[in-house]
């Protein structure tokens, strides 16, 4: 089962909906994702397994990011050793500041994406043009209702420019914030259908003029954090009415002097929980036109 927010053919809007591989049977009087996390686990889960709307084919569906309404993209840093390591390398003046962080009892949490600027499956994500290496980083997101139960699981790709965040820890913000930095998608899986989330494999692949120009393969085995303990931090001062996803940092980060092209195929699996699929552009201009 997967909760799916698409184009509705029957009214042309945008509807939630439940897949079963098949079909996607709409959910009644419900029309975003954020409605659904106001609720709590146990009734969340009772109103998924009763979705008794309009049912189409699976294959025809027009899927959206699963993020809407007040609901917010955040993430976690430093939580594999790799990325303990590419923060480390690629780091002029602060390189300390990423070795203390990964073994700290706090972890790093930034804020990612408000909800309409997340782009789904199939579209498109951007790298800044007054970077010079950018990358995505493929991560296991936790979907968290308003309570901060984790609800489901989702794949998200936090995409990042080294070359901003590696001159100063505080450019964070410039290197992971902006118009094309965040997909979400292509769904989201129900926790309680994920058997153990520490076993699941993730992929990334770049395709650049249709031939792999990179790929690799981890596991959310090597996370070095607890993922109760990240959505815990999470919600520790702060409220999400509509719920929130919280990406929850990557195991796979290209070797310098790497970089993402315009035109590049990012293709992102986390066992499963789905594929992610999105194309690079390159500069504001360009993402103003998507």
């Amino acid at each position: 089962m997967h909760i799916v927010r698409f184009v509705s053919p029957l009214t042309g809007t945008d509807a939630v909906g439940v897949d079963d591989g098949e079909q996607v049977a709409e959910l009644s009087g419900v029309t975003t994702v954020a409605e659904l996390l106001r609720l709590p686990a146990a009734e969340l889960r009772e109103r998924l397994e009763a979705a008794d709307g309009p049912r189409h084919p699976s294959a025809a569906m027009r899927r959206l990011a699963p993020v809407d309404g007040r609901m917010e993209v955040w993430a976690a840093g430093v939580t594999y050793r790799r990325s303990r390591e590419a923060r480390v390398l690629e780091s002029e003046r602060a390189a300390d500041v990423y070795e203390l962080v990964y073994d700290a009892e706090r972890p790093e949490l930034f804020f990612k994406s408000v909800a309409w600027k997340v782009a789904g499956d199939g579209g498109r994500i951007a790298v800044r043009a007054d970077s010079e290496i950018d990358v995505p980083e493929p991560e296991l997101g936790l979907v968290l209702n308003a309570a901060g139960e984790i609800v489901g699981y989702t794949v998200v790709d936090d995409v990042s420019s080294r070359t901003i965040e590696g001159v100063n820890p505080l450019y964070l913000p410039q290197a992971k914030i902006y118009l094309g930095a965040c997909a979400v998608g292509p769904a989201v899986r129900p926790a309680w259908e994920v058997a153990d989330p520490y076993a699941l494999d993730i992929t990334l692949t770049i395709a650049r003029g249709g031939e792999t120009v990179w790929d690799g393969k981890s596991s959310t085995s090597e996370l070095h954090r607890r993922l109760d303990e990240l959505a815990g931090y999470l919600f520790r001062a702060d409220v999400f009415p509509d719920g929130a996803v919280l990406a929850t940092g990557t195991s796979l980060v290209p070797d310098l002097p790497f970089t993402l092209q315009d035109g590049d195929t990012v293709t992102i699996g986390v066992g499963e929980v789905g594929t992610l699929t999105t194309t690079v552009v390159r500069g504001l201009d360009a993402m103003r036109q998507e």
